[in-house]
Formats: structure tokens, C-alpha cells, sequence
């Protein structure tokens, strides 16, 4: 009987030569590829991490198979959010010491994730060949996922730039502080001189109510359409919540340790709004996490 290890190099030697990948779908595999989100802040301390972890769970709740890539290399703690540490990171698959599979690790509510550790600045680094066998290795994730969601650093830097640009969409978080508004609006500009038909969703944490939420959106939204000539997407708020802070002590989701409290009621309303897609977006391919892979590693490379 073939063991598991075995199991894993068949199905990545099957994807890299184009043949049929796990054909008794023992993965739950597909051809259609994902959608990659980028997870962003204009600064630092919003809380975007633990939005992309209660919004993974959400939309896994939802019936979407999920992935989060920790690309924060400054500050990775997804982890440490979950109280789960994994035993590889990005940095073992591109040394050839582990593969893809190998490197995700199971998380809360069947969502998965991996680390990047220092591995996202390393892919520069690698040669055409390599970054191909890269590419065929990481399109694994196209076929197990219907979401990927990226939590990249926070602020303007080069390299969160580069993750922001090479997404299908970018998941904004702001909070209602003056600072974390400005910088989310210079954040916009920037995307908006490389390209303003990015589609940008925004959402507000620790709103006292929805009136102050829905008055930041509103205003960010304006100024954004006047001054930018762009259009942004308002996906809703999570409330400032006693809940959230005993979660992350606990070092737990608060969407599962208080499933009942007020912001576990929001992270749930915006995870049914990406799903459903009630915005009025207009309609783009999911380009996948291969075709994001080239696009990152082309912004990075510039």
C-alpha cells in the first residue's frame, strides 16, 4: 500500500508534468483556480491578521475551501494568533527540502495555512528553471482551494506594494483612527497610480457602531471617486468587541471561542457578501496563485 509520502511526490509529479492530479479525488481537487486576496492595512496595529483568520473561517463555514499565506515576513503571526505552530514554512519548499502539501498546516474549521517566513523575499532570487518548478508546485494550491487569502504586511513598502499589485482583489482593513484612515487613503493612491481598475473591498474594525463605519466608508469612498477617479467597495465593519481581545489572549479565533458575540455576527455578514457578490462588481477571471506567483515575482524584480 503506497504511504502517505509517497502519496504527495505522485500527486506534485503529476501536476508538474500536466496530467491528471489526484484522479480518485481523494484531495477534493478542481481545475477551476482560485481567487487570491491580498490582506492589506495602510498601517500597522488595525487588526488585519485576525480578520483574515475570522474571515477564512467564515467563508469556510460558507463551503469554501480556504488558504491563508502568511506573507508577513517582518511580523508573521498567524501562528501565533491560532496557537498552532507549523512545522515547515514557504523557505523548505523552495529549498526542495519539503513540498507544498507538506508545508500547510491544518488550522481551525478545515481552513488551511502556510508561513512564509523568509521564503517570499527568496523567490527573487531563483532562476528561471527553479521559479518554474515553483510555479508547478505552488498551482497546487489553485486545485485544493477556492480562496486564497494573502496577509501581507502592512504599509507602503515596496514589497507590499508587490503583493497588493499581483492579487485578483485587495481586502482592505482600516480602523476609525485619523492615522489608519489616511493611511489606507494613501495606500488607494498608490494602487491607483499603477492601476485604477483594481478592485479594492474595504472594510472597517473596531467601529463603535455601524453609523461611524458606514460614515468612514462613505467618506473614504468619495474622496477616492473624486480625487482618484476609482471606485471602492464597501464590504461592512467589525464592531470594537471585549470579545476579540479575551480571543486573542486565548489565542483563539473569536468567531469560534464567542460564535454569538457582535463581531462574530459581522465577520460572518462580509464573508456572505464576498460570496454571494452583491457589489456590483464587475466580473474578472480568478487568475490563481500561478498566475499571481509570475505577476509577484515580475513587480518584485522592478
Amino acid at each position: 500500500m503506497m504511504d502517505q509520502a509517497e502519496r504527495l511526490r505522485q500527486i506534485i509529479d503529476n501536476l508538474r508534468v500536466g496530467n491528471n492530479v489526484d484522479p480518485d479525488n481523494s484531495l477534493g481537487v478542481r481545475e477551476k483556480a482560485a481567487k487570491v486576496i491580498t490582506v492589506t492595512s495602510g498601517k500597522g496595529g488595525v487588526g488585519k491578521t485576525n480578520i483574515t483568520i475570522n474571515l477564512a473561517i467564515a467563508l469556510s463555514q460558507l463551503g469554501r475551501r480556504v488558504t491563508i499565506l502568511d506573507a508577513d515576513f517582518g511580523l508573521a503571526n498567524i501562528d501565533i494568533l491560532l496557537g498552532i505552530v507549523p512545522k515547515y514554512t514557504l523557505v523548505d519548499v523552495l529549498h526542495n527540502k519539503r513540498n507544498i502539501l507538506e508545508a500547510l498546516t491544518d488550522g481551525p474549521q478545515n481552513i488551511k495555512f502556510m508561513s512564509g517566513g523568509s521564503g517570499v523575499e527568496e523567490l527573487i532570487k531563483l532562476d528561471g528553471m527553479q521559479l518554474e518548478k515553483f510555479v508547478g508546485d505552488i498551482s497546487l494550491l489553485d486545485k485544493m482551494s477556492d480562496v486564497i487569502l494573502i496577509d501581507t504586511g502592512a504599509g507602503l513598502s515596496d514589497s507590499v506594494m508587490s503583493f497588493v499589485m499581483a492579487a485578483d482583489e485587495v481586502f482592505l482593513v482600516t480602523t476609525p483612527e485619523p492615522t489608519s484612515i489616511t493611511d489606507a487613503y494613501a495606500l488607494i493612491k498608490m494602487i491607483s497610480n499603477r492601476d485604477n481598475s483594481k478592485i479594492i473591498k474595504v472594510v472597517v474594525n473596531r467601529a463603535e457602531n455601524a453609523n461611524e463605519a458606514k460614515d468612514i466608508l462613505n467618506r473614504l469612498s468619495m474622496v477616492t471617486e473624486k480625487f482618484l477617479a476609482m471606485k471602492l467597495y464597501p464590504l461592512g465593519f467589525v464592531p470594537q468587541d471585549e470579545s476579540v481581545i479575551k480571543a486573542v489572549k486565548l489565542q483563539q479565533p473569536f468567531s469560534l471561542s464567542f460564535p454569538k458575540c457582535e463581531a462574530t455576527k459581522q465577520i460572518k455578514e462580509i464573508s456572505r457578501r464576498l460570496v454571494e457578490g452583491s457589489l456590483d462588481i464587475p466580473n474578472r477571471q480568478e487568475n490563481g496563485i500561478k498566475s499571481f506567483v509570475r505577476r509577484l515575482v515580475n513587480l518584485m524584480n522592478t
